[in-house]
């Protein structure tokens, strides 16, 4: 299979990006890789926070398909047990680098068809009281997200907010599995036994896949995500 899309995967090579990393080139896309440190599985080694970084890439490769996965592991732990350095570590990393290539591509804008996911967290919705700062802040990854949706109108660039589901296996969701699981005084394997439709790299790749195979313009502003695919949201 080919496509004639360039996509650019920012935090693609880990956890969930890298699952959708790898469905997008079985579908025959020019995927570019971006992570923070170099591997075989990167491609351009940046600091994604970095606003040069995200000007320098978008006007090098001008994707059709801009993905945003990249953000920190969040530290788990009491409310009492975080510093606010420790606490805000997701709003350092996910948020800023959420608002730095959001409005980097408002401020070009990208060609008309152009889609940019953005992946948040179900957390958004539920709460995660053991990850510190993490659900607020993407919270305000998907707010940023339906801004930048918003403020696109009648570019013909689409933004679509993805929550993810605690994805045991990747690192983020590990962490979510080992702190939750201690707090409840059972296994990590009985903890993720218990979730329902548990997401894996390989559902998520599967199903951004799926949603991009449709019109840009027919994508929701915002979606859950579980191991049973993509469900839309009301905003």
């Amino acid at each position: 299979m080919t496509s004639n899309r360039t996509t650019l995967i920012v935090g693609g090579t880990r956890g969930l990006g890298h699952g959708i990393a790898r469905a997008l080139r079985d579908e025959g896309d020019r995927v570019v890789t971006v992570a923070r440190t170099a591997g075989p599985a990167t491609d351009v080694a940046a600091d994604a926070t970095d606003p040069a970084v995200a000007d320098r890439l978008l006007d090098r490769y001008r994707p059709d398909v801009l993905v945003i996965a990249a953000g920190a592991v969040p530290p788990t732990g009491t409310l009492q047990s975080f510093t606010w350095e420790t606490f805000s570590t997701a709003w350092e990393q996910d948020v800023r680098i959420a608002f730095t290539w959001l409005g980097a591509v408002l401020r070009r804008p990208l060609a008309p068809g152009a889609t940019v996911v953005v992946l948040g967290s179900a957390a958004s919705l539920f709460g995660s009281p053991l990850s510190g700062g993490y659900a607020g802040a993407k919270a305000a990854v998907r707010f940023i997200t339906e801004y930048a949706r918003g403020e696109a109108d009648g570019t013909g660039v689409t933004f679509t907010a993805i929550l993810p589901a605690i994805a045991p296996g990747t690192a983020v969701g590990q962490a979510a599995v080992h702190a939750y699981a201690g707090r409840r005084g059972i296994t990590e394997a009985q903890f993720a036994a218990e979730l329902p439709a548990a997401l894996s790299p390989e559902i998520a790749g599967t199903a951004i896949a799926k949603l991009l195979t449709g019109p840009a313009d027919r994508i929701a502003a915002a979606y859950l995500l579980n191991g049973d695919g993509l469900e839309e949201l009301s905003s």
